[in-house]
């Protein structure tokens, strides 16, 4: 942890700026504190305010980053969420997250926390609470699409609300694919490499973690999918992504996590004007139905809000026993 000072207004108290660096973050967080951070936020949107998030570019185009801004009765940031392609080149990952908390007293920012590790954790998280929510009990066999930073995190997340026995690993690099089935492997789960029509046809939950995008074809097709799966589909976070079938909508039960946000940047973007949105949070608190039966399609659009990066962030202040 380190320190500098900034001025809070004139005849006031210097008060130091609170920099929480990435090393600290990844060793505090943890699947049990990402997900009770992920039950916080999801039931705080059903009375709260959310904000949408803001996907925009850097200098250069293929450098993107998101703005998620947050707010509680007590607290208030951003999250500034990062993906630059070329950053293996330098030896560092593609992605990153730095999230900012404000002194309430004075506008000022109180707290910087580096969090790309633990924003793998956070992410992942939502997706253990729409399995949790909405996947059959029974379900075992997890099919996963894509073998990037943050697939094995959403495997991990998954297993611990269902009793998974198999994953099913995807991905257009043979390689990477069959790299990521030995970690998991290692790691003590069944994992293999599948294509991804086999892999839709025996899953009982699929998750979609990628960057694609609406030019290329959709990487699960509505037929592949059988009665009674779940999706969650986290890669759609920014105008014109795509991982799933427009076609499978009509057919599904579509859950989001802010229904405005959904249309404008999540994988509903591309889903029919009339289809029905349903925020988690509210089938969270028993406000509205998630799964109704055992031949339910259900889908999770996860475009990420910033009362998840505020809810985590102030969990890991809190395991350090630092409040703001």
């Amino acid at each position: 942890m380190t320190a500098e000072t900034s001025q809070r207004g004139p005849g006031s108290a210097v008060r130091a700026l609170l920099h929480i660096t990435e090393e600290q973050t990844a060793a505090l967080v943890d699947e049990d504190l990402a997900l009770a951070a992920a039950r916080e936020a999801f039931a705080a949107t059903v009375d709260g305010v959310v904000f949408p998030s803001m996907a925009v570019h850097g200098s250069d185009p293929r450098n993107r980053f998101t703005l998620k801004p947050s707010a509680s009765a007590t607290h208030a940031g951003v999250k500034i969420g990062s993906f630059w392609p070329d950053n293996p080149d330098q030896g560092l990952p593609r992605h990153h997250s730095t999230l900012l908390l404000l002194d309430q007293t004075t506008g000022r920012i109180a707290a910087v926390l580096d969090v790309g590790t633990a924003n793998a954790y956070r992410t992942a998280a939502a997706d253990a609470l729409a399995v949790d929510l909405l996947a059959r009990p029974d379900a075992t066999t997890l099919a996963v699409f894509g073998t990037g930073h943050q697939a094995a995190h959403e495997v991990r997340a998954v297993s611990r609300v269902r009793p998974v026995r198999e994953v099913l690993v995807v991905g257009r690099d043979k390689g990477r694919a069959e790299r990521l089935a030995a970690e998991l492997t290692a790691d003590g789960r069944t994992a293999t490499v599948a294509g991804a029509e086999e892999a839709c046809a025996r899953a009982d939950v699929i998750v979609t973690a990628t960057t694609a995008r609406a030019d290329s074809p959709p990487l699960v097709r509505a037929g592949w999918v059988r009665p009674g799966t779940h999706l969650s589909c986290m890669g759609a976070d920014a105008p014109g992504k795509r991982e799933l079938d427009p076609a499978l909508f009509p057919s599904a039960r579509v859950f989001c996590d802010l229904p405005e946000q959904a249309r404008r940047m999540g994988e509903s973007q591309h889903a029919p004007g009339d289809t029905v949105l349903t925020p988690l949070g509210d089938v969270l608190v028993g406000r509205a139905e998630g799964r109704v039966g055992d031949r339910d399609i259900t889908v999770f659009d996860s475009s990420g809000i910033g009362l998840q990066d505020l809810c985590l962030g102030l969990a890991l202040l809190k395991k350090m026993d630092i409040a703001l």
